[in-house]
């Protein structure tokens, strides 16, 4: 039952929400405008906010969903962790879309909302703000993916969730990292 969970978690993450949302608004491929990531913040540009929140709200539920699901049939926490994994790893690199899909971030962020509420919750509203002021979302996930953990442990947030709260946002980065690196050396 656990692999199954596991791979039901990964098909889940690799439904296509911005790839989806392009075809029926606009006609065209995500990973064919801006900056050829299929995800929430590729589609706010080049979609339109509408778009862009929808496909940022549908891809943090897929990340909920599949912890909700682990939970409830009462996986073991490791187990329930790589659900989480199993999710982003999905969404980045999704069996529908050749494994090109997007960097895992709104995925992620649904992930951690279920496995730490409070200290995500509190976080919020700060993080809005540094996204409204600056208009970037790297900037405002860096605070938070930073800031989380010294939060967690704050009140208390097992040790596991923490390692894990640091883990999955750095899966996020690496993607980010090499999905960027040979664009920006093409532009040189």
């Amino acid at each position: 039952m656990p692999w199954f969970i596991v791979i039901l978690s990964y098909l889940l993450g690799s439904i296509p929400t911005s790839y989806i949302v392009g075809r029926f608004t606009s006609g065209r491929d995500i990973r064919r405008m801006g900056d050829e990531n299929a995800g929430a913040a590729n589609a706010y540009r080049e979609l339109g906010p509408r778009a862009g929140i929808f496909v940022g709200v549908i891809d943090a539920a897929k990340g909920s969903a599949v912890i909700l699901i682990a939970q409830a049939v009462e996986m073991s926490t490791p187990i329930v962790l790589l659900v989480g994994v199993a999710a982003v790893v999905g969404h980045n690199w999704p069996v529908f879309l050749g494994f090109r899909g997007g960097r895992g971030v709104s995925t992620t962020l649904g992930i951690l909302y279920v496995l730490v509420t409070i200290p995500m919750l509190i976080l919020t509203l700060p993080t809005l703000l540094i996204l409204i002021l600056k208009r970037n979302v790297t900037p405002a996930m860096a605070f938070l993916f930073i800031t989380l953990p010294l939060v967690d442990w704050f009140f208390k947030i097992p040790p596991l969730l923490i390692v894990y709260g640091i883990a999955l946002p750095a899966l996020v980065g690496i993607t980010t990292f090499f999905r960027t690196r040979p664009r920006a050396l093409k532009q040189v």
